[in-house]
């Protein structure tokens, strides 16, 4: 059932997130106790989906765009696919059978921000970016059975260093998840996190240089490294057929919060053609067997 939900609604995992309360978990009873028991999930299967999201330009943004959300997941040869923004991370810490898991391995992320069609004619005039591809390691640690036998929470991190010259620099994202089923059929994941970057990156994405300034009007402004980003996200899967185990069509859906702080928040990107609030919509339907 735990691998269900991280799965069904692995969109979670496409923004940031911010503290929140979960709720008390669904009545045990709801569940079956045999519920883990022949479950598509027992060996190798593959999760694909795609829906559509509305969310903010780029991080600082008030203009608001209509994008993809692709979704793979899976389990091949004992190896765990997990979904990352805008990339993949894989996991070859095998699960035992206790309430303790832990995850560790590679994560690699495509970061586009200002890279494309800029719809505020003041920041397009500073510039377009260039796409970043950010590589690392991913670690963490998951504990079941809290509020009910089925439900989880987790913690990771994920450190990423830019590996095609774009902001040359590094980031470390924090998260803490909680999940839990709320029938046999559905699911609800909160998750939680932080982006922290260095000062590469926050001088690439959130300075303005005197020739920035020049062509924009935008004054000038240095960002040092620090925490950026803070944010919420809440995410319900609905399993097509009523049964969350055994494979076919699943719905999801995604609503979120971030907030834009330290030097991140003051940058005339942010602060004056911007807003440090940063807001998150989506649905789609994912396919498992």
């Amino acid at each position: 059932m735990r691998i269900f939900v991280s799965s069904a609604i692995a969109a979670a995992a496409c923004l940031a997130a911010m503290p929140a309360q979960a709720q008390t978990g669904p009545d045990p009873d709801a569940i079956p106790e045999d519920a883990a028991e022949g479950s598509v999930f027992d060996g190798d299967w593959v999760q694909v989906g795609v829906g559509v999201g509305y969310g903010p330009d780029y991080d600082g943004s008030d203009d608001y765009e209509v994008f993809p959300l692709p979704l793979i997941r899976g389990k091949l040869a004992g190896v765990d696919i997990l979904p990352r923004p805008a990339g993949v991370a894989l996991d070859f810490v095998p699960d035992g059978d206790g309430k303790v898991s832990y995850t560790f391995g590679p994560v690699v992320r495509v970061r586009s921000g200002r890279t494309g069609d800029i719809e505020d004619p003041v920041v397009a005039a500073a510039g377009e970016l260039d796409t970043a591809i950010e590589v690392g390691p991913t670690a963490g640690v998951s504990y079941s059975g809290l509020l009910n036998p089925f439900d989880s929470i987790s913690f990771s991190v994920d450190a990423r260093w830019d590996i095609a010259g774009a902001h040359e620099g590094r980031t470390i994202s924090p998260s803490v998840t909680y999940f839990t089923p709320v029938s046999r059929g559905a699911a609800v994941s909160l998750a939680l996190s932080a982006e922290h970057a260095d000062d590469k990156f926050n001088d690439y994405y959130f300075s303005v240089t005197p020739a920035q300034s020049l062509a924009s009007g935008l004054p000038v402004y240095k960002a040092d490294g620090g925490f950026n980003k803070v944010g919420a996200n809440l995410i319900a899967g609905f399993d097509l057929d009523g049964n969350l185990l055994n494979g076919g069509l699943a719905l999801f859906a995604i609503g979120g919060y971030s907030r834009i702080v330290g030097d991140a928040k003051d940058s005339p990107f942010v602060a004056q053609r911007g807003s440090a609030d940063q807001w998150l919509g989506g649905v789609g339907v994912g396919y498992t067997f």
